[in-house]
């Protein structure tokens, strides 16, 4: 056991020099690609309410009331039709992420 110790303290700086000496840099990210990928966050407060409107390329597609008082809920539009759908946290619908991976 005591060998098999001492031949690991003397072998593991080795695994340092086995790295790839000549690895790319990881590729930088442009600031207006970077910003597009964020959506914009308006947040209101009104008569004791918080309402939070989330748009991402100027389309508003998601509303979150927070009352003065109760709960907070949402308002989705599932579909880009813009009519928003209510939508409940605390209750038992289940809640799909979607992602929009292209546009045409």
């Amino acid at each position: 056991m005591r060998r098999i110790l001492i031949a690991l303290s003397l072998l593991s700086p080795l695994a340092a020099l086995a790295a790839p000496a000549n690895v790319p840099p990881p590729p930088t990210i442009q600031e207006s690609a970077a910003a597009q990928a964020e959506p914009e966050v308006r947040i209101i407060q009104k008569s004791g309410q918080k309402i939070e409107e989330y748009r991402m390329n100027g389309k508003l597609y998601a509303i979150k009331v927070t009352p003065k008082i109760g709960l907070p809920y949402y308002l989705v539009d599932e579909d880009g039709s813009g009519k928003m759908n209510r939508i409940d946290t605390h209750g038992d619908k289940l809640v799909v992420p979607r992602w929009v991976l292209m546009t045409f």
